[in-house]
């Protein structure tokens, strides 16, 4: 997943003096260091069959990174903070800013319809008022004025009526390219990830490129565990509750992984150039990471928990037969109250 949808933090001290430099000690300069670090993610790409294309060269510089040591990690990230990506933040906050501008021509479309039925309430106001003139003794210029701001009003309600029905055309055009963006939005705006139709292409995608380079990807379905929902039995509480794991799910994720929002509060990371025992050792991290915090209910306090489906993606199966297995891998993590996660194989 895009770095601009999650922060690094910057592990090295800044502006701390370093301790001197004997003739036997080098110290190894972060652009030296990732120079190095680039040769042997490239050596790992040819050994396992992969061409060196920018996608697979990403997804091999972080899974490589996560095995090199804390102080080799600090070196690279400090490097890569320079020049993060936002590429994806971008096309969040088009999106976000469309629907801003729909919302506000909605709002104008509003007022003005207001404005036109107040008006209309004035024309039959004035309209009462002048038959009762005409009814009374009261003297003809009074009834020559009331007859002249009645013509004047009503005027002003067609013109009003107009102006009215050209923003309420130009309203129905904008909802249109609104639905148009809304089926195209890789986004999901309630939980900061991103949508199932993304999901859905990304597995798809991945399915194409197993077929062709043989690797092995993982998926794994998330949602908060529902013996936790039953016991707080509040609406409110429980969105707040699924979108700590949300940010959760993004703080523990790589720039190559895929965290979506698949539906009703359920999660979804796809996991590339991931086996099953590596996606198992992803799901018990997760697992110890949202167990780790703690979430309060005014006077009480709670202990998040999820619960874990993983399955494999292969080339043999569909996109909704992986996301079903990943499904029934939830269900089967139900079964035994010991279990956070569960893993149900699709027969290749």
């Amino acid at each position: 997943m895009s770095g601009a949808l999650r922060s690094r933090r910057r592990s090295v001290a800044d502006g701390k003096p370093t301790a001197a430099v004997t003739d036997k000690e080098t110290v190894e300069e972060p652009e030296g260091e990732l120079e190095a670090y680039s040769k042997e993610v490239l050596n790992a790409l040819m050994k396992d069959g992969l061409p060196p294309t920018p996608n697979n060269f990403s997804l091999y510089f972080d899974r490589l990174l996560e095995e090199k040591s804390q102080s080799t990690r600090n070196h690279i990230v400090s490097v890569l903070e320079l020049e993060e990506s936002n590429e994806d933040e971008n096309s969040i906050m088009l999106e976000q800013s469309l629907k801003q501008g729909f919302s506000s021509i909605k709002n104008i479309l509003g007022v003005t319809a207001n404005l036109y039925k107040n008006m209309s309430l004035m024309t039959k106001i004035l309209d009462k008022r002048r038959q009762e003139l005409e009814d009374s003794s009261e003297n003809q210029a009074v009834r020559g004025v009331a007859a002249s701001l009645e013509s004047d009003i009503s005027k002003l309600n067609a013109i009003l009526k107009k102006q009215s029905s050209t923003i309420k055309t130009t309203y129905d055009e904008t909802a249109k390219i609104i639905k148009n963006v809304e089926n195209e939005t890789i986004f999901d705006n309630q939980y900061g990830v991103y949508n199932k139709r993304y999901l859905m292409t990304k597995i798809e995608q991945e399915i194409e490129l197993i077929k062709k380079f043989k690797h092995k990807s993982s998926l794994i379905m998330i949602e908060l565990a529902r013996d936790l929902k039953a016991s707080v039995n509040n609406e409110k509480a429980i969105m707040l509750m699924t979108k700590t794991v949300a940010r959760l799910l993004l703080k523990t994720s790589r720039r190559s992984d895929t965290v979506a929002h698949y539906g009703n509060g359920v999660f979804t990371m796809l996991l590339k150039h991931t086996d099953i025992e590596s996606a198992k050792k992803a799901s018990e991290r997760l697992c110890e990471l949202v167990s780790n915090s703690n979430f309060f209910l005014a006077d009480r306090e709670i202990q998040l928990k999820i619960s874990i489906g993983i399955t494999d993606v292969t080339q043999n199966h569909s996109v909704e037969e992986i996301i079903v297995s990943s499904m029934d891998g939830v269900e089967k993590a139900y079964e035994n109250p010991n279990l956070d996660y569960a893993v149900l194989l699709r027969n290749s």
